[in-house]
């Protein structure tokens, strides 16, 4: 395989590293190593797969070999990552921040794909005990919203409200008792959800599910585009998944934007 193939996937390996290990410094140490390990020949680099699944494979490899001590985590967000066991950390990050299938996410890690979903799903009951929180529902549709306050309830969360228009919502928001926002687009009287969830955001920064028939309305291939999005009909397990991976990375998101803004300005 191509050397500059595995340079591109460099950055993203290193950003893992950091993740896996709550450190910088820890985790470009084990990327090196793992460099020094495919140049030297002590792990092989699978032609069969992309780039970038063989050089996470290689990684693991590594690591599996000569196990790194956890750093002590900067941010909230590294802290509560720390605390997951290993296992379920290595799957969250690989599917949910690394964007790797179960299927290659299995290749990577050399295992069956029934244990990768099985560590998914013990990574989004660790998180949903970690980080309870208020939800409010933007859903004119009665029958789905019982079903997401259901779901919602089933993680240990509370339900501030539902609301079935633009007004109801900003009514709802102002309160500001809650740290997440399932939305729709197409509302009762023909108002907004994405008008109701712009103007939430200008008071509240808490992340945001849309559940919408209407995909295409968001995804128009100009930004912002929303980071979470669910098309209806949608799998329970599909909206429990998003919700913890919204909860999960969105004060890390967060942090690094705030980190970004100095650096910008100066720009």
């Amino acid at each position: 395989m191509p050397q500059q193939q595995l340079i591109k996937q460099l950055p993203f390996l290193r950003r893992y590293a950091r993740a896996l290990l709550g450190s910088q410094k820890a985790g470009d140490g084990l990327v090196r190593d793992t460099l020094q390990a495919v140049l030297d020949g002590g792990v092989s680099v699978d032609p069969n797969v992309s780039s970038r699944v063989a050089l996470y494979r290689a990684f693991h490899q590594v690591w599996g070999r000569r196990p790194v001590p956890d750093a002590g985590a900067g941010s909230a967000a590294d802290q509560r990552l720390q605390q997951l066991n290993v296992g379920s950390r290595v799957a969250l990050l690989l599917t949910a921040m690394e964007g790797f299938s179960f299927a290659e996410t299995a290749s990577i890690l050399c295992v069956g794909v029934d244990e990768v979903e099985a560590q998914v799903i013990a990574a989004q009951a660790e998180i949903d005990q970690q980080l309870a929180t208020r939800v409010l529902i933007i859903e004119d549709e009665w029958v789905i919203a019982l079903d997401l306050k259901t779901l919602v309830s089933e993680l240990g969360h509370e339900i501030v409200g539902v609301a079935p228009t633009h007004t109801k919502a900003v009514e709802l928001a102002r309160h500001g008792d809650f740290g997440l926002v399932l939305a729709d687009i197409q509302l009762a009287d023909g108002s907004s959800g994405i008008d109701a969830v712009t103007d939430i955001l200008q008071t509240f920064d808490v992340p945001v599910i849309f559940i919408t028939a209407f995909p295409d309305r968001l995804l128009t291939g100009e930004r912002p585009e929303p980071t979470y999005l669910i098309t209806k009909p949608f799998l329970s397990e599909t909206v429990k998944a998003t919700i913890a991976q919204a909860l999960f990375f969105h004060q890390s998101k967060a942090e690094a934007a705030a980190a970004a803004a100095p650096s910008a300005r100066i720009a």
